[in-house]
């Protein structure tokens, strides 16, 4: 007899042999059993995962002596005739090579005809997805109203491919890739019966090689056979498959976590020069971090996972290296140069700064978090700024001349506290002192709640100013230098984020209004002499009361003289401003222009 594969040799005859998709052989099993028996069905589903044997098996359900029943008899010649191709009334046809409406016709013609010798003529379509759009269309109404005695059995690997039409009219049953360890654990049986000893570390590497696919795990296992003879060592799989021993891979990954970046560089050598396939070893790499990912998230519940002994063991020993964003960084990274490597041109250069970077993601901080770090940095010199008497912050005049994204809101404040000393505030509609001190806290506030949900609204938002706040109409002007902003801001998307936190803030029903005017310290720096004696009036007003409101208010206009003063400005002084510092050092960044 001739010399069969194993994967022909040892193919699933009954529901009970195929491996992994119980989801759907028991639900073919119980159609049979309650009568149930549609007349087209649609197996979908990757290469090697059982599609066409499912088919196979049904029909000999179908047409087996005693049928319909699923626990034929092996021996009964109908059901031998159609594992052996031989059945009359089993037509197998393959779509790629009749995908023409002329095939299509003559199926419609000969399915009219009762079956030979079975109850059923069946017709099983393999990769039914390569009809064309014609030959679908003429398969429609014989697929729809079939006559009783005809089944329909298609199989694809594309079912997006297939019409619509057609879908509806079958029942759709979808194979799952196989999982590594009943790959491992079907081997193990088919070596058994070849007499074949085979390392379990080569079982799992087989299985890792096959993807899901058990057709070709078992064409590996023959390879294997053919070139090892009787003893398989995992070397040997290694070897044909180009894979990376999972120990090497785990110490790569520990590597990683740890960031000893020349030992991942090293290994990465080791393993570039021994033939590895790189795009592989990114695939296994991405793999074994989403196991840790799920590992860690789940609380080390292994039911999620496909890993042996050995990977378990490192698992919980790498889950305590890093967090899950971390986790999730580096798999970013990896994800992007897996994409990037079919079209690199040096694959190895490509991988190493996968590495690198992947090192560097490990530690990296979210946007967010350095966001809240920035914040209270700021909320920290702002509380010393405000520990301290007021003329004492105008004679530190570094946050008084840059308005920078982290220090502008704690400046914002005092810089407006120094208009009720200027008369010309009164005609853009602004409320007595008292009141638009209150708008300038307001301003405040609504700056940080944006700041929360739009951090690059909020840096817009830094140059601008509150005009007044009436009838519900909040007015926020841009000083002609920062007139560009108006474009930036002015549309629906800040209108709408700006009513929300003003709502949130205890002001519903608000509307946004941009325009172009004067910032309040350009305003009152104009008539900067007569200025002067106005600045005691609100002394006497505001001494009875006890309340801060007036101690705050009392005092702004020396500063405002000090503030508005011509003070030369330095770069160097800005550029070497502490909070300056801070921020360039957390976001590893540089400064590229600098404006008063």
């Amino acid at each position: 007899m001739a010399y069969q594969v194993i994967a022909r040799k040892y193919r699933p005859q009954r529901f009970q042999d195929v491996v992994g998709q119980e989801h759907v052989t028991q639900t073919l099993g119980h159609a049979i059993e309650q009568k149930r028996i549609a007349h087209a069905y649609l197996f979908c589903g990757p290469r090697g995962t059982g599609k066409t044997t499912i088919a196979r098996i049904f029909a000999k359900c179908l047409n087996c002596t005693d049928g319909p029943r699923a626990d034929f008899d092996d021996t009964d010649p109908r059901c031998q005739e159609i594992t052996e191709g031989r059945s009359l009334d089993v037509f197998e046809i393959d779509g790629a090579s009749n995908n023409g409406v002329e095939q299509v016709r003559e199926l419609r013609e000969t399915c009219k005809y009762a079956p030979a010798g079975a109850r059923f003529k069946i017709y099983i379509i393999d990769e039914v997805h390569m009809l064309s759009t014609a030959a679908f269309n003429a398969l429609l109404k014989t697929l729809e109203e079939p006559p009783e005695h005809v089944k329909f059995l298609f199989a694809t690997t594309d079912p997006e491919k297939v019409l619509p039409t057609i879908l509806s009219r079958c029942q759709r049953f979808d194979l799952r890739r196989i999982p590594a360890v009943l790959i491992a654990k079907h081997l193990t049986h088919i070596a058994e019966l070849e007499k074949v000893t085979i390392d379990p570390a080569a079982l799992y590497a087989i299985a890792r090689g096959a993807e899901g696919a058990m057709r070709d795990a078992e064409s590996a296992l023959d390879q294997l056979i053919s070139f090892c003879g009787e003893k398989i060592e995992e070397a040997d799989v290694l070897s044909m498959f180009g894979l990376t021993a999972q120990g090497q891979l785990l110490e790569l990954v520990s590597a990683v976590l740890a960031g000893e970046v020349e030992s991942a560089l090293r290994q990465l050598n080791k393993l570039s020069n021994q033939g590895k396939d790189l795009g592989r070893l990114l695939s296994d790499l991405l793999n074994h971090f989403r196991n840790l990912l799920i590992f860690q998230v789940s609380g080390g519940d292994l039911k999620m996972l496909e890993v042996s002994e050995a990977e378990v063991a490192a698992l919980k020993e790498q889950s305590q290296m890093a967090g899950a964003e971390g986790l999730t960084r580096i798999m970013e990274v990896l994800a992007e140069a897996e994409m990037r490597l079919r079209d690199a041109a040096s694959k190895k250069i490509l991988v190493e700064v996968a590495l690198l970077r992947a090192i560097e993601a490990r530690s990296a901080v979210s946007i967010d978090s350095l966001l809240k770090q920035l914040q209270n940095l700021r909320e920290g010199k702002a509380g010393e700024g405000a520990s301290v008497p007021v003329p004492a912050a105008a004679a530190s005049p570094k946050p008084a001349r840059a308005v920078t994204a982290a220090a502008a809101p704690a400046v914002a404040p005092r810089i407006q506290t120094a208009a009720p000393a200027a008369v010309p505030a009164q005609p853009l509609g602004m409320a007595p002192p008292a009141l638009k001190e209150d708008l300038a806290d307001l301003w405040a506030r609504l700056l940080e709640a944006v700041g929360r949900a739009s951090p690059f609204a909020r840096t817009y938002l830094l140059e601008a100013h509150p005009v007044s706040f009436q009838k519900n109409v909040f007015i926020i002007g841009f000083d002609p230098e920062f007139e560009d902003h108006l474009s930036l801001v002015d549309n629906a998307r800040n209108h709408t984020l700006l009513q929300t936190k003003l709502l949130e803030l205890g002001h519903p029903n608000a509307q946004i209004k941009f325009i172009k005017a004067a910032a309040p310290e350009k305003r009152a720096a104009a008539p900067a002499e007569p200025a002067a004696p106005p600045a005691p009036a609100p002394v006497p007003t505001a001494a009875p009361k006890p309340s801060a409101a007036a101690a705050s208010a009392a005092p702004p206009a020396p500063p405002a003289k000090e503030k508005l003063a011509p003070v030369p400005f330095s770069k160097d002084d800005f550029k070497n401003d502490p909070l300056i510092q801070k921020a360039l050092e957390i976001f590893k960044g540089q400064i590229v222009e600098v404006r008063a």
